[in-house]
């Protein structure tokens, strides 16, 4: 898929909703992301919300519910999310948020990546991109 081995590199435990995973196997998911799945690392663990905390939390698609319920149940040191309710809602209940962006920046400080090249290879695919104010200031501040 591209930089996804660099999340065992910096997350001792890196969960994916089961919810999640089954989008990712969706006959429109891209060819890439469906291999993927199919032969998912050791390090990718799946694990589902509560029910309870999966009811509290409302008003979210089911990822993004699920995301934030297995954060809080696990004690997430964070959450990777770039939907902007659903980081209201992560931020509301104390959680961690890290976007897609950040957590780019964050190992390109480590040297695990080129920032520049993450932005221009992730600019190929259907990711919503942040208004371009917030991705020149990280392009300034990465380059």
């Amino acid at each position: 898929m591209g930089k996804e081995s660099i999340l065992p590199l910096l997350f001792s435990e890196v969960i994916i909703p089961d919810v999640v995973l089954s989008e990712m196997t969706h006959p429109n998911a891209p060819a890439v992301v469906r291999e993927w799945v199919s032969s998912k690392p050791d390090w990718a663990l799946t694990r589902s919300g509560s029910k309870n905390l999966l009811q509290q939390i409302t008003g979210l698609g089911k990822g993004e519910t699920s995301a934030i319920a297995i954060a809080i149940e696990a004690r997430a040191d964070a959450v990777l999310m770039d939907d902007r309710r659903a980081i209201r809602e992560a931020d509301k209940n104390g959680l961690n948020i890290l976007t897609t962006f950040a957590l780019l920046e964050l190992a390109a400080i480590k040297g695990l990546i080129d920032f520049a090249e993450a932005i221009d290879a992730l600019s190929t695919t259907s990711f919503h991109f942040p208004p371009d104010n917030i991705v020149q200031e990280y392009l300034r501040r990465n380059t």
